[in-house]
């Protein structure tokens, strides 16, 4: 049975092989292409690091098919980052390549390890804004789509 994911996608240090992040985030996409089936992948967008993560980032959200069950897709993903050269380290530090299950056709799952939808989907813009970009009409909690959650999350934001 083939499932749909969206995959949050993120980078805010450099690649020896891919260069600044926006090009570690492009070869990101290109390697889920050549992993799994890419159905479409958001703008690349930069944006302020969260927490300590220090430089600023580069995200982007693709949606992709796969016959893997979601744990073992978490673990593929998992897999790519360590390609990377992603090392376990601090939480919210920085990063050549962070990968997310941001939610999968099967609605809910939830693990010690893994929980879809995403549990801060509704609270961070750089995965919410690219998930709304190219599948608005995604259900998530509630039944709510991602244009509807990203409309009030903006709603909620300061203006500049």
């Amino acid at each position: 049975m083939q499932h749909f994911y969206a995959v949050a996608i993120g980078s805010n240090r450099p690649h020896g092989r891919h260069g600044r992040p926006p090009g570690v985030v492009a070869a990101a996409v290109a390697e889920l292409d050549r992993l799994f089936t890419l159905f479409d992948a958001s703008p690349i967008i930069l944006n302020p690091a969260a927490g300590g993560a220090g430089r600023d980032f580069a995200n982007a959200v693709a949606l992709v098919e796969s016959a893997l069950a979601p744990e073992p897709m978490l673990a593929a993903l998992k897999a790519i980052e360590r390609d990377f050269g992603r090392r376990p380290g601090r939480r919210w530090g920085p990063r050549v390549l962070d990968l997310d299950l941001l939610a999968w056709d099967g609605g809910r799952h939830a693990s010690r390890r893994l929980v879809i939808p995403h549990q801060a989907l509704e609270t961070r813009p750089f995965m919410l804004d690219p998930l709304a970009a190219i599948a608005p009409g995604w259900r998530l909690r509630g039944g709510l789509t991602a244009r509807h959650l990203a409309h009030r999350l903006a709603r909620r934001r300061p203006r500049r």
